[in-house]
């Protein structure tokens, strides 16, 4: 499982949900309407769009606020973003990448190192962990949608690559450029997913000890706190032994 996956198990647990949702529903807010400015204010004309309330949809967003994301780029008041990733060391040895949408690059920029360098990491060049990554479309949907056997074969004939099931939730994955079709072909066998989008899939986990498992928590924290921050990715991997003392 991705880092940052168990890292949101991890909030939730502890109670954060309320807090959780709120900071998800303005980035979703936000990806709309970036997406709806960069393009066609139709979701069926633009993937991006399309994909990007497909989300929303699956994270329970009320339509009202959708469209009133919408609304807002095609009404020109809408902030200029820039799309900005940055690339890092966390503690251990970590990878991490941060996806950012800001109207302040300086700020952006200030905000990230320090969180970094806050937490025993460090800010690196555009590329220099992004290798130890594979950038696929990522298909989320709740454990009702129904067993595992059954997603698996609604996985293999939209032309997924893997199905993963936990206690959570199946995830599926593609190749990135399939992403649209395949999401498309899972909508119309299962309905509508609970996320749909691109992520960084680590190649190989690096496990983490307690004390330096503390510490990248802290610095995920930091990132989910941060308004410009849309998405973090990383390759740690900690036992659920540790998870537990750290819940």
């Amino acid at each position: 499982m991705a880092g940052h996956s168990k890292f949101k198990n991890i909030m939730h647990r502890k109670g954060r949900q309320d807090a959780v949702r709120s900071k998800l529903f303005s980035r979703l807010s936000k990806e709309i309407t970036v997406a709806a400015k960069m393009g066609d204010p139709d979701p069926d004309k633009n993937p991006r769009l399309r994909l990007a309330v497909q989300n929303a949809k699956g994270q329970s967003m009320p339509k009202d606020n959708i469209q009133r994301a919408i609304a807002k780029a095609t009404g020109g008041d809408a902030a200029n973003y820039d799309e900005i990733r940055y690339e890092g060391y966390g503690p251990a040895g970590t990878a991490i990448i941060v996806e950012v949408l800001t109207d302040n690059k300086n700020r952006s920029a200030a905000n990230v190192r320090s969180y970094f360098t806050k937490y025993g990491g460090s800010l690196g060049e555009t590329g220099s962990v992004s290798f130890m990554f594979d950038r696929v479309g990522e298909i989320v949907y709740k454990l009702e949608s129904g067993d595992a056997d059954s997603l698996m074969e609604a996985g293999i004939e939209a032309g997924a690559d893997d199905v993963e099931t936990d206690e959570d939730n199946h995830t599926i994955t593609c190749a990135f450029e399939d992403l649209s079709e395949v999401s498309k072909a899972l909508e119309a066998s299962l309905g509508e997913a609970e996320s749909v989008k691109t992520i960084w899939k680590p190649q190989n986990l690096i496990e983490v000890n307690e004390e330096k498992a503390g510490t990248i928590m802290k610095l995920m924290d930091a990132f989910e706190d941060d308004d410009d921050v849309q998405n973090v990715y990383s390759n740690f991997d900690i036992s659920e032994e540790v998870l537990a003392k750290l819940g």
